[in-house]
């Protein structure tokens, strides 16, 4: 794996990666080995976080990238915001069958910038993982420190027969590349996709905002 220090400035918000190391040929910025994180009592989505009052939760972003597009653009704007919470997991940039190989690299360059500009100001940062098909494995587990504690989502990810095919293939590559002790799952965990990893590693579910809707409309 080729390893240099980030001596450029490419337009993706440069202040992010300074001091950061990239790895791969997409040349993917390397998070920091830290052991400040814990399981999260709770997660809440980033648009919900600002009127939050219960801090004791990790700030997540499994949503639309649009709702989110704006921590990208200006992470230091929302640094004071997420520090009030336990923790965060690295933003969730689409990665989608069929989009373009360029597009999905700079997508997990940004997922790895912003946690390591976070973890670097003292926020405790879990990596979110994200793949689409086997072509993306080649740069879609860089950046990130193996037998660490790690998050995916299944929301919106398992919904025809062929994602969810898919979906398995790339827990399966990701639990063989990156051999994470811990795994937290935001959304729905089918029997068919996660019963043959169970016993590989510490799997905690998280209910997705639609989720909570649903049982709050019942309760």
């Amino acid at each position: 794996m080729r390893i240099r220090k980030t001596i450029f400035d490419d337009g993706f918000q440069a202040y992010l990666t300074e001091g950061a190391t990239v790895v791969g040929d997409a040349e993917i910025p390397m998070m920091m080995d830290l052991d400040n994180v814990q399981v999260p009592k709770d997660m809440i989505p980033f648009g919900k976080a600002s009127k939050c009052k219960n801090k004791r939760k990790y700030v997540h972003f499994y949503m639309h990238d649009k709702e989110f597009s704006r921590v990208l653009t200006g992470t230091k704007k929302y640094l004071d915001l997420l520090k009030t919470f336990d923790g965060v997991i690295s933003p969730d940039c689409s990665m989608m069958i069929g989009q373009s190989k360029c597009l999905q690299q700079a997508n997990t360059y940004m997922n790895r910038a912003v946690g390591f500009y976070l973890q670097k100001h003292g926020v405790p940062v879990i990596p979110n993982i994200r793949w689409s098909d086997e072509t993306s494995f080649d740069y879609c587990f860089l950046g990130v420190h193996k037998e660490r504690m790690v998050s995916i989502s299944t929301h919106g990810c398992i919904e025809t027969k062929g994602q969810r095919e898919m979906f398995k293939i790339g827990l399966g590559a990701m639990m063989e590349i990156l051999r994470p002790p811990v795994v937290l799952v935001h959304g729905s965990m089918p029997d068919d996709i996660f019963s043959e990893y169970l016993g590989q590693a510490d799997f905690h579910r998280y209910a997705s905002q639609i989720e909570r809707a649903h049982k709050k409309e019942g309760a």
